[in-house]
């Protein structure tokens, strides 16, 4: 590999694996060795509009030529009508009077979301889960339960971890046809036992999905609602990666009867065409700073071109129908997965899906899953594989075809049948 001058992120450089890509065409990547990829994961899960979208570009360049520099307290049409929009899609407490706080990504849009927190509560704690992932930076990986956060502990103070909805390998030793959603209930004893008022919020993620697409009981967020209502803690979606139609609907917290405090995204606002995170703060939050100093801000808040970008990724996902695209094929990549599971006798796999947000979880050795890693590069086939964790997640664009879709994963499953056949178990 050349000695590239700069980093590669979670990697040591010695075994990273650099792709350069040179395009795109909705649900393909091409790289400079003449390849097409079927893209299954969204390069980072950001990608829901799809590659080559000219309109998101032609947006970006129509905003530079009016508009291309901004300041944090400037207003423009962009700026208006994006956080509109996004009020808009957030529904009733938000379209009514709610507040969007601008970033440049997902773990900023965390960080200023436990911001507000700690100002509207004057509290301190902090509750997220073990399996979830909130960003990179200092708080974002406190409130991070996965591996990423353990070389930087202790990290921010009040951070308390609890256990997961992962309901294949219940924490509690449950099954989920009989259990009493202790994974639930369990984080409105956690903030008793924390101390009775004192959490300013709950962070969790409406499907953890870096994390293994840990699909929730219908049950969970509701009682989760009801523990936060009870305590006077605010209860934060984290929607960086659910959000913009990746489960279905326009947010993941949107399957349930539920109405969180805050909503935090980034990744399928602009779908990647710019660095652009929000936080969406319901009207009963946001009035506490009418007359209560916001004690947060960003140099780069609500830059001109990422706000041109994230409005016309709003108006493709509306013209295309992109969630309801999510919603129907979503049935169709969990019959794929069974399908694949399936052909893997004597295998213990796990299949969880919600949209197009899907998982095979497959218990088998490290080379087995290196073979797999193999197959799938020799298929052109791309999305997130991780043999430590035993996941094969997929992600796609929302602008998939079933025909894509099907055959895609289809040709996933004549490369995990070779992976994990009986001589690759651990």
């Amino acid at each position: 590999m050349p000695d590239y001058p700069f980093f590669f992120t979670w990697s040591a450089q010695q075994a990273a694996k650099p792709i350069e890509i040179t395009g795109g065409d909705r649900a393909h990547f091409t790289t400079s060795d003449g390849g097409t990829w079927l893209d299954l994961g969204a390069l980072s899960y950001q990608v829901n509009a799809g590659h080559g979208r000219q309109r998101i570009v032609e947006a970006i360049k129509a905003q530079a030529d009016k508009l291309c520099l901004s300041s944090p307290n400037a207003v423009f049409p962009a700026k208006v009508e994006l956080a509109e929009r996004l009020l808009a899609l957030a529904g009733p407490g938000y379209a009514n009077g709610g507040k969007v706080f601008f970033t440049l990504g997902g773990a900023e849009a965390n960080e200023n979301a436990l911001k507000i927190a700690r100002q509207v509560t004057s509290r301190l704690k902090l509750i997220s889960r073990y399996r979830s992932y909130h960003g990179a930076s200092m708080g974002a990986l406190t409130l991070t339960g996965d591996w990423r956060r353990a070389p930087f502990e202790p990290g921010i103070p009040g951070v308390v971890h609890v256990q997961d909805c992962y309901c294949d390998r219940c924490p509690f030793g449950q099954r989920v046809e009989t259990c009493k959603r202790e994974c639930a209930t369990n984080i409105g004893a956690t903030m008793a036992l924390e101390g009775a008022r004192g959490t300013a919020a709950v962070i969790l993620e409406p499907v953890p999905g870096a994390n293994g697409v840990l699909v929730p009981p219908a049950e969970y967020w509701p009682i989760v609602r009801r523990a936060c209502d009870a305590d006077g803690a605010l209860l934060i979606a984290d929607e960086v990666l659910t959000g913009f139609g990746r489960t279905g609907t326009a947010f993941g917290f949107q399957h349930w009867d539920v109405v969180p405090d805050m909503i935090t995204c980034a990744k399928g606002l602009a779908s990647g065409y710019a660095t652009i995170g929000a936080v969406l703060v319901h009207e009963r939050i946001a009035r506490h700073f009418d007359a209560n100093v916001l004690a947060c801000g960003l140099t780069y808040y609500a830059h001109p071109t990422a706000c041109a970008a994230a409005l016309e990724t709003l108006n493709l996902y509306a013209d295309e129908g992109s969630f309801a695209n999510a919603a129907r094929l979503g049935p169709v990549l969990r019959a794929e997965l069974e399908r694949v599971a399936a052909r893997l006798p004597g295998v213990t796999s796990f299949v969880r899906s919600l949209g197009l947000l899907g998982v095979l979880e497959v218990e088998a050795s490290p080379a087995a899953w290196a073979t797999l890693g193999k197959e799938l590069a020799a298929r052109q086939l791309s999305l997130h594989v991780d043999g430590k964790r035993g996941t094969a997640i997929f992600a796609p664009p929302l602008c998939i075809t079933e025909e894509e879709l099907v055959g895609g994963l289809r040709s996933f499953g004549d490369a995990a049948a070779l992976a994990f056949a009986p001589g690759a178990l651990a």
